[in-house]
């Protein structure tokens, strides 16, 4: 016995890919970055309603082969692994074939149907799409205008998961009268709740609540509390977007007991699912997992692998938001095999582009783009043309960020005309923004500003003033990059407020770094250094609201050419007004730069560095901490639709609220624990505190490398002198002159004198007998300062006259030597050589300076 109703899918897996803006805090440009993490998945149930009667094919036909084929493919279809699906498929097939033969429309179109849905389960959307295209004329022709309904909201299901939402709307609108005509007002219901998933997932939320409660009653009369559990699913879904979490949690607790109670374990773990995702969005992270826990014992029970891999992947999700990046990695790689076995190629897609955003998040940019990689055919295959940009751009902003930028406008371009097919306008002004940059960066500022140009009024278009502030953001940038300066400024005052109304709080550093930018080639360096001091507390308090330390890294790279430019701005002021203290600003500056989060990597090794602080209160610390990332990570999800005032007003109160409720926190950590809080919120040494570390035999040089000119500080126990060096790119191309030289066997001392007449000629005279504590900056890390020809005496190297110490930090020193009060000596020693790395694009995160540089041990 074959029930039609079985290859009906009503009720997609819906993927929710979120694009996460990364702007850049850079003082030249801010660019819209893309990563697509599919982690968010929320399930619908995918055989939603049971609404037709059995058919016993065999009285209906007398092909008893043709019954045999089909029934035998029905067994292999109920087992569910993608080999079962191929041979019910072949099965199906042959089947068809002979029922065709027979003319027997009714039942061939059921056959069809199955094979549409088998290849639609396979993720074979194309396929699935002309067997139920032929299906259709098939019922027509035999009158049946129920099954009829059921297969137009199959392929509306298609065209759903392929995000071609209009098309989606047009085959359920065919339904919808379809399923009224016929009385069966279980199916009428299924088509208005895919209508209103439909308008949920286009960002029209009162549609999709209008949809979805004309379903509920509906439901309700028939008794079908299954499909209300569902509705109730979806409801919430949508209150979860609007940001209304309580109400979301409503629906979601009242369709729990009643997946429960019906005994649809398949249904309460969505429901569950769906409780963890809002939990997650609120911030607590704990309740998250607890949901999500229990929902992945449910989908093993039932063997549904599809929901199994679903709840993986968003336990993964959950990881990845808490900075957990091994154990986010871990969960999506299980869901990876699942996916595989049961054939959905498209979430299988959507999970590989949640591995390269962890990559690509954490720097690791080739990982990243092997799994952009994996990602792209399949959803070629699939058909997926939303994602397949998406994933195109993130590909793009991997070779921008490694500086191919031929071949990032190659992947930036395909995108566009596939975001243009599908109608996803946000994207596709986040795609111009991307183009638009790097055309700024190659110097091709004309054409920049087309794509700017172009981006500006889709931005607007679509409601988001986020990225309309950006987009204004950036064609300040090329304006000033052009020479014209009050066109600059205009773009920038139109973006500031917007970025400030939606409390973008990275975007508003951004803007405030550009004016600074744009004020001092004004020559307005007081003004500049209000708008840059400003920016840099609002980076510095963003920051600490960052729980993982690796985040917190990451994030603080990002913001590196911010911190340069204020170095470079100070260093001006010092030339102007030598005794006004800037150059010790500029020092303090460079230190900050390097050492915040050395000094806390130092500290937090520390053993037992809780020792004494009171569990609770660091409890509440990191519920703070998820719970302000939570309120923000909803103000930028509302930005991004429609959305009031007074909405952003509230999450900004509770964010406030919640700051305020942090800071507290902290003090009195500090108060009952200082111990703990000096190694918890380390800060950089000042220059007073750097000299107390000094004695009158040591010395400190520290460099930073500027963009326009570089500068040496040397500090000693009672005094400070900065000297004006060549621009990083000088420097760093006689750095690589002297590794090349070195590293041959014709490397003779004579070979470095270039590079120590730039870097320490200027102090030369001041050197003798000194113990020398050195602080380099990016390039300035690769070389062995100690085997550097002393400039007035060029036939010996540094390490004859002086004792050299090298560190990344001057403020590792203080850290250190509190570490090591009142610790016993080691019974033995150990000599530990570390060389750190501050920027991403250090040429040894290729293995570049190890490959070219230094020849392979003989054996």
């Amino acid at each position: 016995m074959i029930k039609p109703q079985q290859f009906i899918k009503i009720g997609l897996t819906a993927v929710s890919l979120s694009v996460m803006l990364g702007e850049s805090v850079l003082a030249t440009s801010s660019q819209l970055k893309n990563p697509i993490a599919a982690g968010r998945i929320t399930l619908r149930d995918q055989s939603q309603y049971s609404h037709l009667n059995p058919v016993i094919l065999a009285q209906n036909s007398s092909n008893s082969e043709a019954d045999r084929l089909l029934n035998e493919g029905l067994e292999l279809f109920q087992q569910g692994t993608a080999e079962s699906l191929r041979q019910a498929l072949e099965k199906w097939q042959a089947a068809r074939q002979l029922y065709h033969a027979a003319g027997d429309k009714g039942t061939e179109a059921v056959t069809l149907l199955g094979m549409g849905r088998i290849n639609d389960d396979l993720g074979e959307k194309q396929q699935a799409l002309d067997y139920y295209n032929q299906a259709l004329p098939l019922l027509r022709a035999v009158g049946d205008r129920r099954m009829e309904a059921a297969t137009l909201n199959n392929i509306g299901g298609v065209y759903d998961s392929l995000g071609e939402k209009q098309q989606a709307l047009d085959y359920y609108n065919q339904a919808l009268p379809l399923s009224r005509a016929v009385g069966d007002r279980r199916m009428e219901a299924t088509t208005l709740s895919n209508i209103g998933n439909v308008y949920n997932s286009l960002g029209e939320m009162q549609q999709a609540l209008d949809y979805l409660n004309q379903a509920l009653p509906l439901l309700r009369a028939v008794g079908d509390r299954r499909g209300e559990a569902t509705t109730l699913n979806s409801i919430g879904l949508v209150y979860d977007s609007l940001g209304e979490k309580q109400k979301a949690l409503d629906y979601l607790n009242q369709a729990l007991p009643l997946s429960r109670a019906v005994g649809d374990r398949r249904v309460e773990a969505a429901t569950l699912n769906s409780i963890g995702l809002v939990y997650d969005s609120l911030g607590e992270k704990q309740k998250a997992l607890d949901y999500l826990n229990q929902a992945l014992p449910l989908s093993r029970a039932v063997g549904d692998r599809r929901g199994e891999a679903t709840t993986l992947n968003n336990i993964g999700g959950v990881y990845d938001s808490l900075g957990e990046k091994q154990q986010a990695l871990d969960y999506l790689n299980q869901a990876l095999p699942l996916l595989r076995a049961v054939g959905d190629r498209r979430v299988e897609a959507a999970t590989l582009n949640s591995i390269g955003a962890v990559y690509d998040s954490l720097g690791e940019k080739q990982q990243a783009l092997d799994y952009y990689n994996q990602a792209l055919p399949l959803l070629r295959a699939v058909g997926d043309r939303r994602v397949e940009a998406a994933t195109l751009n993130n590909i793009g902003n991997v070779y921008n960020s490694l500086g191919e930028k031929q071949k990032a406008l190659d992947y930036l371009n395909q995108a566009l005309p596939l975001l243009r097919a599908v109608g996803d306008r946000r994207v596709e002004a986040a795609t111009l923004n991307n183009i638009g940059n790097v055309y700024n960066s190659l110097g091709e500022k004309q054409k920049a500003l087309d794509y700017l140009n172009q981006a500006l009024p889709l931005s607007r278009a679509v409601g988001d003033r986020r990225v309309e502030a950006t987009t204004l953001n950036n064609i300040g940038n090329v304006y000033s990059s052009l020479g014209e300066k009050q066109q600059a400024l205009d773009y920038l005052n139109q973006a500031l407020p917007l970025s400030r109304a939606v409390g973008d709080r990275r975007g508003e550093a951004t803007t405030l770094f550009n004016f600074a930018y744009l004020k001092r080639n004004q020559g307005n360096l007081s003004e500049a250094l209000t708008d840059i001091e400003t920016a840099r507390t609002i980076v510095e308090d963003l920051r600490t609201k960052i729980g993982s330390q690796e985040l917190r890294q990451s994030f603080f790279a990002t913001v590196q050419d911010g911190y340069k430019f204020y170095i470079d701005l100070l260093m001006q002021l010092h030339q102007q007004n030598p005794q006004k203290g800037y150059d010790a600003l500029a020092f303090h500056a460079s230190e900050r730069s390097r050492a915040r989060s050395l000094v806390e990597l130092l500290t937090e090794a520390g053993a037992n560095i809780r020792q004494g602080v009171d569990p609770k209160l660091l409890e509440q610390e990191q519920n703070l901490l998820q719970q302000l990332n939570a309120v923000e990570y909803q103000r930028y999800q509302l930005t991004q639709g429609q959305y009031t005032e007074t909405q952003i007003d509230e999450l900004k109160a509770k964010s406030q609220a919640f700051s305020n409720q942090l800071n507290q926190l902290q003090t009195q950590i500090r108060l009952t624990s200082p111990r703990y809080a000096a190694l918890k919120y380390p800060q950089p040494l000042n220059l007073p505190e750097v000299q107390q570390l000094l004695d009158e035999d040591t010395l400190l040089l520290q460099y930073s490398l500027g963009e326009e000119r570089s500068f040496l500080w040397l500090v000693s126990k009672n005094s400070i002198n900065t000297y004006i060096l060549p621009k990083q790119s000088e420097i760093k191309t006689a750095v690589e002159t002297y590794l090349q030289s070195f590293n041959t066997e014709n490397a003779t001392l004579k070979d470095g004198l270039p590079l120590s007449q730039i870097l320490l000629s200027p102090v030369a005279n001041q050197l003798a007998k000194k113990r020398l504590l050195i602080v380099g900056d990016g390039a300035l890390q690769l070389i062995p300062f100690a085997a550097l020809p002393i400039p007035n005496t060029p036939q010996n190297p540094l390490l004859v006259e002086n004792e050299i110490i090298t560190l990344p930090s001057i403020s590792t020193v203080a850290i250190q030597r509190q570490q090591l009060q009142n610790r016993p000596s080691a019974p033995k020693t150990v000599a530990v050589i570390a060389d750190p790395i501050f920027e991403s694009n250090d040429p040894r995160l290729n293995n570049q300076i190890v490959s070219e540089n230094h020849p392979p041990h003989p054996e």
